[in-house]
């Protein structure tokens, strides 16, 4: 394989815009709806549970309750109904297939609400911008509307306008979502609601990034030059027009294909997804492993093939940036996959630096020991095929799966009495105080993995679909060669 000649340095680094107060009104106001929405659609299902003795359904009525709150609420509740309609490794495939829906769809804008978000960002009417724009969206997501257009230049380019008010709305969300998962949590028997708590805070930072749409044209143009450094032909990331480029509103090269997870479509277009899946997967560890910096929403809505047999990228809105000691972190994974034993000792040591003692007391383990359940846990994730393991194993806390393993042992598993569940919650409780206090929870590591782990989390998926029998480090030259380039400008 090519040895590439390196990637490019890091872009950047991004401009977060302030989310603003959403005010007590606001606040009020999108606290009705969210109820509102929230016993409309879980009304019938608990009528249904409480009336029933069989709930045999009950997971898939609760998973389809809550999409379509999400979907009542929009804006960042679509985010999150991305997140679970990509990652069944975390939420299910009953739940995430549920899901899938929130991955390319939203409410449009009226004609007149883009043409006026438009004329104020460039400061020219839109006639003046574009010879030709259709007003009917081509993609409707939670932030933005895109639209199909040609410049006077006869290019054919997709423009990406922002929501109005989104800020706003996104502010207040957040807010609200993280008491009405912990309680959808404990009283509405939602495990899924459970795994959400935690993203809350990673989205946030998620969400003031995107809303200033430069960031994601400089994300694009770095690694559009990037692509010209390496040899990854089936990869293409659409270039940005810049001078129709602003806050608000983003113009680029429009790409046209399929979901890459629609497979009946693949096939329509005659091109054999495998390689190209398995170059998206180089793509995206070339720069990660050798700048700490990635596509950070990787979902199927964001991952196209083309008519012509390349892989469109599209939406950098998200762009993950590791600081260097969760960027050796990382590495050090890789590197232990590849075999470096001392490298576990590594990865299991950072951990304890960043949670604290508390891993290791909490559970009665020595340093050592402790090191061996690491590598136990996480190698086997990295070198058996997609098909035979779980990334999902990667984004939990060690604590947690020591706690699950412990529980297997003792012969208690998935069927605890209720006083064995309740003692296992306060111990996590007392976990997350004790890491708090230690400082891990919040850290740089926490928000790095958080993102690392939302992609490894769709690139399960993708695997499982196309590369069933190959693992994650299977081409060991690649990675060999990937670890040690040293990056270079562009």
């Amino acid at each position: 394989m090519n040895a590439r000649r390196g990637p490019t340095s890091a872009p950047a680094p991004a401009f977060a815009v302030p989310l603003p107060d959403p005010g007590r009104g606001m606040l009020a106001r999108r606290a009705i709806q969210v109820v509102s929405a929230a016993a409309r659609h879980f009304g019938a299902v608990a009528w249904h549970s409480a009336r029933s003795d069989d709930h045999a359904d009950d997971d898939a009525a609760r998973a389809r309750a809550l999409r379509l709150m999400f979907e009542d609420l929009g804006a960042t509740w679509m985010k999150f109904g991305q997140l679970i309609g990509s990652a069944p490794g975390v939420f299910g495939d009953v739940t995430a297939a549920e899901f899938r829906s929130c991955l390319d769809t939203g409410p449009a804008l009226s004609f007149a609400e883009m043409r006026s978000a438009v004329e104020l960002e460039l400061g020219m009417n839109l006639d003046d911008a574009f010879a030709q724009l259709d007003p009917v969206p081509i993609a409707a997501a939670s932030i933005a509307v895109v639209y199909r257009a040609r410049t006077h230049d006869g290019r054919a380019v997709a423009v990406k306008v922002q929501r109005p008010d989104v800020a706003a709305l996104a502010a207040a969300d957040l807010n609200l979502m993280r008491p009405l998962f912990e309680f959808m949590s404990r009283r509405v028997g939602l495990s899924v609601a459970g795994a959400l708590v935690d993203a809350v805070t990673g989205l946030r930072e998620q969400i003031a990034e995107e809303l200033d749409l430069r960031n994601e044209m400089r994300a694009m143009q770095h690694h559009c030059r990037l692509l010209e450094q390496v040899d990854l032909p089936y990869i293409v990331v659409p270039e940005p027009v810049p001078e129709l480029c602003g806050r608000t509103v983003l113009t680029m090269e429009l790409l046209d294909g399929v979901a890459i997870d629609d497979l009946a479509a693949i096939e329509a277009l005659g091109h054999d997804p495998r390689p190209r899946v398995e170059q998206l997967l180089e793509a995206w560890f070339i720069t990660t492993l050798r700048n700490g910096v990635f596509h950070g929403d990787i979902h199927a809505g964001n991952l196209m093939v083309l008519r012509d047999g390349r892989v469109g990228v599209l939406d950098w809105g998200i762009v993950g940036r590791l600081d260097p000691s969760t960027h050796r972190f990382f590495r050090r994974l890789i590197e232990g996959a590849l075999g470096d034993a001392a490298a576990w000792d590594d990865v299991a040591d950072h951990f304890v630096d960043v949670y604290g003692d508390v891993v290791l007391t909490q559970f009665g383990l020595d340093q050592e020991n402790f090191r061996r359940f690491v590598r136990a846990q996480i190698e086997p994730v990295l070198a058996l095929p997609f098909g035979e393991v779980s990334l999902a194993a990667l984004v939990q806390d060690p604590a947690v799966l020591l706690r699950d393993m412990q529980a297997d042992e003792a012969g208690t598993g998935p069927d605890r009495s209720l006083r064995e569940t309740i003692s296992r919650w306060r111990d996590t409780r007392r976990r997350r105080r004790a890491t708090i206090e230690a400082g891990g929870t919040g850290s740089s590591f926490d928000r790095g993995m958080f993102l690392l782990g939302k992609q490894l989390l769709y690139f399960e998926r993708y695997g499982r679909m196309f590369l069933a029998d190959r693992p994650i480090v299977a081409d060991r030259e690649f990675f060999e060669q990937v670890l040690a380039a040293d990056p270079v400008e562009v």
